[in-house]
């Protein structure tokens, strides 16, 4: 499907080597945004889709100025472009066409929120396509750098918040304490309710909290039934939820 239409958006992603799945639509439908939330920076943007995601959700806040995003695929990066300016909230969206490292060593500005889908898998791990296993292996974005340019360019107040394997639950959070960004909220995902731990929903921030909220969702009932919690979090964005 090289257009997949969601309810306010559509998002061409025929020049994407990774293709819209249900880890982005999860993290941009879980990821809280605060009520003053100003500025908003989408790391590896791919098609745009989370990014997206957040503009309408922000669209009736009178604080948000800017989401920006960064890329470094060029066929990614002009289809996030094209996808963002046929966008209802083109006014609002940007991205630009950087490595994290460049982006990082040539920005001052800090966001209020920072959020990720990154590249999660081991170099062993990596698949033959070579576009897709740039995009998703760890030699193109290593965790420790993305936990470095998020440290440096967020706000004070802000949070980092991404989608990662739960088996690298315990290494990320490490790094992210490594680097003053302290675990707030965590949500393990979970295909169906006899599955194991696929995935964890994390969130950060600059300051310590003495309670992490956690909690679990399961997406499935049995075999394209979708749970309740699932259904309320997506409702917004897919067609047919």
């Amino acid at each position: 499907m090289s257009t997949f239409h969601f309810k306010q958006f559509s998002v061409k992603q025929e020049n994407c080597a990774m293709k819209i799945g249900t880890d982005g639509v999860l993290l941009g439908a879980w990821a809280k945004i605060p009520e003053e939330t100003s500025t908003i920076l989408d790391i590896g943007a791919g098609t745009g889709l989370i990014a997206l995601m957040l503009a309408q959700r922000t669209a009736d806040s009178k604080w948000i100025e800017a989401i920006d995003g960064v890329e470094i695929n060029p066929e990614a990066h002009q289809q996030c472009v094209d996808n963002f300016e046929n966008s209802p909230w083109n006014h609002l969206l940007f991205c630009y066409h950087a490595s994290l490292k460049e982006f990082d060593a040539e920005f001052d500005e800090t966001y209020d929120l920072i959020i990720s889908n990154p590249p999660f898998y081991e170099e062993d791990e990596i698949s033959a396509q070579k576009a897709r296993a740039t995009a998703r292996s760890t030699q193109a974005l290593s965790f420790i750098a993305l936990i470095r340019s998020a440290e440096k360019l967020l706000s004070q107040n802000g949070t980092f918040q991404v989608i990662i394997p739960s088996k690298s639950y315990t290494k990320f959070t490490q790094i992210c304490l490594d680097h003053n960004l302290f675990l707030e909220r965590c949500t393990w995902v979970k295909g169906t309710a006899t599955s194991p731990i696929k995935r964890c929903l994390l969130s950060f921030s600059k300051t310590p909290k003495q309670n992490i909220v956690e909690n679990t969702l399961i997406l499935e009932e049995k075999r394209h039934t979708y749970t309740k919690d699932y259904q309320d979090l997506i409702k917004d964005f897919y067609l047919k939820a």
